[in-house]
């Protein structure tokens, strides 16, 4: 069964290159408050049978009393160049974790209103109309170190994919506070020094447009 559904996952990756040739970044407008369609892809903690037990999956609502602790929902948004550049940033914390823009949602707040907050905030660009919802997203397990930032039991984070694709680099504001450096690096090289496999897939998937 394990071989189908993986397979199955990849079926359904295909369907982000036919919505991509589909958009155009200047004449996306989407619904501020719509949620995108979640797709659940296989991550490898489910692959090897540890998958969270009943009342620890990531799309659970918070109840109002851990306001205070993250969302385990979250944002990854890929920029790219149309000549194949990827826009790669360095955290500060840890020093040598490089990734595109992420960031948790925060209350009330829907996925492509927190991707547009987080490119703006982490990156200085004004994404608009021009930011693609790739219609996907991608269960993995809460690493432990970061644990202590979400309600007690909740071990899963759904994180939702999404893609700015510019005209040529742009000069990128980066917020000390979050990272130190940036690259704009060829996809291979980009995916290679994502600390993420969530997001080394999703540079990849865009590579091949």
């Amino acid at each position: 069964m394990l071989p189908s559904a993986l397979l199955e996952g990849r079926r359904k990756s295909i369907a982000i290159w036919y919505m991509i040739l589909r958009q155009s970044p200047k004449g996306m407008e989407a619904t501020a408050g719509q949620a995108p369609d979640s797709v659940v892809e296989i991550s490898p903690s489910e692959v090897s049978g540890e998958v969270s037990p009943p009342g620890d999956q990531a799309d659970e609502a918070v109840p109002p009393s851990s306001m205070a602790h993250k969302r385990p929902q979250s944002v990854l948004v890929v920029i790219c160049t149309r000549g194949g550049e990827f826009l790669m940033l360095r955290r500060v914390c840890p020093s040598q974790f490089w990734q595109s823009v992420t960031g948790s949602l925060r209350p009330g707040e829907s996925p492509r209103l927190a991707a547009l907050r987080e490119v703006r905030e982490e990156t200085g660009l004004e994404a608009g109309s021009g930011l693609i919802d790739l219609r996907r997203s991608v269960l993995f397990p809460i690493v432990r170190a970061w644990q202590a930032r979400y309600a007690p039991r909740v071990r899963f984070n759904r994180e939702y994919w999404f893609a700015l694709i510019l005209e040529t680099r742009r000069l990128i504001r980066l917020n000390p506070d979050e990272h130190l450096e940036y690259r704009w690096l060829p996809a291979p090289r980009a995916a290679a020094l994502a600390t993420s496999w969530t997001n080394r897939d999703a540079i990849r998937a865009l590579a091949v447009c």
